[in-house]
């Protein structure tokens, strides 16, 4: 968002320590407004110009819903976000419904993941401003709104190639990729695996605008920490009055990806339950919104994506084998970027060409840092270090100061053999305990903070992890 005023954004919530951590967060992007109520917040909104609304949803008086539900009326061109650590079914869709609400966020919140969900409200905010504009520009010249329409098509399709995956001749995504673009002309469902930001979207929408189906829509749902009743009304609607809160027909995104492709994120989320009505709208091809007597004929292509170990799933009965089966057409593995180290000067190179400062580049000590790196959160988590270093720098030439302790830290990281060799003086179980703690780090992100999962994914209990955390100083 360089170059452009940043946006307002008003936090609510009644716990103090949590609204001066999100304020922390955004303070760096956004100008940011604080509530500790529904009644300060009406009172900020009435001072000052807000784009974006986050509010917590559980508060004494007001809830967070009813309260996004008045900003909606007096202010319907905000941005509105629940951030909740509870999932009732009743209280999302409420909330979607009745107060237009855009995401539904849920504790423990990761920064980097909130604040990359703000910016993209930011977007919206910024699109819908523009969409008003060009609608009046537009209204007396259907011939001009043709030419856009077929214009911003067309810059969907370049932003989405294969080539926007980032890589070096000698990557291991290219093999990948050379595949994907094999089967995307073939009207065949795909199943992307891989850890989380290792670019499994990406490379879903190039398959997309690599196939005949590339003029229809590209729909995207992430399946992940959502209920089933919600994602069911989200998937194949819902009819007016068809439970407390519909107040209006919903039209699902199987029917609003018809002709085109559905892009099912996190699909190994989903429960078993669900996935008999998911199956069945894919053996059908057709979908019966909630609350309709009727079928609807639906033509869509799955791409889905997951950050699980499917085929462990169906062995454990967590996964439906006739499900796996279904989506898994051709199954496509992203590595992890430790594991296609070449492709991180690359990826930094593109980056800082695209930056607004032009000509500046990496000292080669932080890209040693960069590459040695174990990336947790792969492509994405890079992607805002080097954001970081961008807007800390002076000079044409980044240093290694100004990237994130974190990722300094490798540079103190025992080398593997020396620690055999060292094994008597402890050095051994130093590295073993880092190496442990890198391992706990990776299944909290995957899992966003989720113990229990975490826990299930390392083998440990819960007590078990927690014990383990504490040793190693992780919280």
């Amino acid at each position: 968002m360089s170059g452009r005023a940043p946006l307002a954004v008003l936090v609510v919530d009644d716990e103090q320590r949590s609204l001066e951590t999100l304020k922390r967060t955004l303070d760096d992007h956004f100008t940011v407004f604080t509530a500790s109520s529904a009644e300060q917040g009406n009172a900020v909104m009435a001072q000052e110009l807000v784009q974006i609304v986050l509010s917590d949803q559980r508060m004494p008086g007001t809830s967070g819903v009813a309260f996004l539900r008045g900003v909606r009326a007096q202010w319907p061109n905000t941005v509105r976000l629940i951030l909740s650590g509870y999932t009732e079914a009743e209280d999302i869709i409420t909330g979607i419904n009745e107060a237009g609400i855009w995401q539904y966020l849920l504790k423990p919140w990761h920064p980097d993941q909130l604040l990359l969900t703000l910016q993209s409200a930011g977007e919206l905010w910024r699109l819908q401003q523009e969409n008003q504009r060009l609608t009046l520009e537009l209204r007396a010249s259907p011939e001009n709104l043709a030419l856009r329409v077929f214009s911003l098509r067309q810059k969907a399709k370049a932003l989405a190639g294969f080539d926007k995956l980032i890589r070096a001749d000698s990557s291991p995504l290219n093999e990948v990729c050379a595949l994907a673009e094999r089967v995307a002309g073939h009207d065949l469902s795909v199943l992307i695996t891989g850890e989380s930001g290792t670019g499994k979207e990406l490379l879903a929408r190039a398959i997309h605008y690599a196939s005949a189906r590339a003029e229809q829509p590209f729909v995207v749902e992430n399946c992940g920490a959502m209920p089933d009743t919600l994602l069911e009304s989200e998937l194949f609607g819902h009819k007016r009055g068809a439970f407390t809160g519909a107040t209006d027909t919903h039209i699902g995104l199987f029917q609003q990806a018809d002709g085109g492709t559905l892009f099912l994120d996190e699909i190994g989320e989903t429960s078993p339950a669900f996935q008999v009505k998911l199956l069945r709208a894919l053996q059908e091809g057709e979908i019966r919104p909630v609350g309709s007597p009727r079928s609807v004929g639906v033509d869509v292509r799955l791409i889905a994506a997951t950050n699980r170990d499917l085929e462990a799933d169906v062995a454990s009965g967590r996964f439906r084998e006739d499900l796996y089966y279904r989506v898994a057409g051709i199954t496509l593995y992203l590595p992890a970027l430790r594991e296609r180290a070449q492709d991180i000067e690359p990826i930094v190179t593109d980056m800082l060409k695209k930056s607004p400062l032009v000509g500046r580049k990496m000292s080669h000590e932080a890209l040693d840092l960069l590459t040695r790196h174990a990336w947790p959160g792969n492509v994405r988590e890079l992607q805002n270090e080097i954001r970081r270093a961008l807007a800390l720098g002076d000079g044409p030439v980044l240093g290694a100061e100004l990237l994130s302790p974190r990722v300094r830290q490798t540079a103190t990281l025992p080398d593997p053999v020396s620690d055999a060799v060292e094994e008597e003086s402890g050095q051994l179980k130093h590295h073993l305990d880092r190496i442990e703690a890198q391992l706990i780090r990776d299944a909290m992100l995957r899992h966003k903070g989720n113990k229990t999962h975490a826990a299930d994914e390392l083998g440990l209990t819960r007590v078990g992890l927690r014990m383990k955390m504490m040793r190693l100083g992780l919280g």
